[in-house]
């Protein structure tokens, strides 16, 4: 195979330089990001570029280039005469038990909901197979804009059968998890549940009910919960703001 012209392999070391600095600055980003969201830098500030450069053994312009990537995140901003500061709190959202959202925060404040929709609806197909009811038969229909601290969290959809989600319009879905409301109506506790958790560019109306930039990436958590007997009774769609909430969870290998 003949050799590259010099003319043209001088442009194409240097685009693989700047792929290779590309590629160290992301997985730096990823590195300070897990710290940030752990706690790493509890004062809020992080170290200097040269630390960073010396703790990560990277080159400044690497560090720069990682520190911009998170500033688009709005994760860290440069504050003149401090540094780079952390902006951005994220949630942990543990993904190992079946709670409800004000039982998984309840250490980082209260959530309080705004009932946007509640009332019978006809069930669409898909929500009819789910719940294991007639097409079109019946469900409550319940949407609520969840708040933490004030700060909008999520949206949160959910269909119920009526036998027991109708009990839940004299319940106070203002400030109480619908899954302890369930267990309230049901006389137990709740089984177990199946999620589907995928990334989704926020639509117009979920943008603008969460306060975030219209096309932004949103967390949408499916979930479907079933009573002890197996029975489905709750299906939810939860878009949840990606920049204040982080799933996680311990996941164990069986042979």
């Amino acid at each position: 195979m003949p050799a590259e012209p010099a003319s043209a392999a001088l442009p194409l070391a240097a685009a693989r330089r700047r792929r290779l600095r590309a590629d160290r600055a992301r997985q730096l980003a990823d590195l300070l990001r897990h710290q940030i969201l752990a706690g790493g830098f509890p004062d809020g500030v992080l170290p200097l570029e040269d630390a960073l450069a010396a703790d990560f053994r990277a080159s400044r312009n690497t560090v720069r280039q990682a520190l911009d990537l998170l500033r688009g995140e709005q994760i860290v901003a440069r504050q003149p005469g401090v540094g780079t500061v952390v902006v951005c709190e994220k949630f942990p959202h543990g993904l190992e038990r079946l709670q409800g959202l004000a039982e998984t925060l309840h250490e980082h404040g209260r959530v309080t909901n705004e009932v946007r929709t509640v009332g019978p609806v006809a069930a669409p197909g898909p929500v009819a197979h789910r719940l294991g009811l007639p097409e079109h038969a019946d469900v409550l229909c319940v949407e609520r804009l969840r708040r933490l601290n004030g700060l909008p969290l999520s949206l949160d959809l959910s269909y119920l059968p009526m036998d027991i989600g109708g009990e839940l319009l004299g319940c106070d879905l203002e400030n109480t998890d619908v899954f302890r409301l369930l267990e309230q109506l049901t006389g137990g506790p709740l089984g177990h549940a199946e999620i589907t958790l995928e990334a989704v560019n926020a639509d117009a109306h979920s943008a603008a009910v969460l306060q975030a930039p219209r096309g932004a990436a949103v967390l949408m958590l499916e979930r479907l919960t079933h009573l002890p007997d197996g029975r489905p009774v709750d299906l939810e769609f939860i878009r949840f703001r990606g920049d204040r909430i982080t799933m996680s969870g311990v996941l164990r290998r069986s042979l």
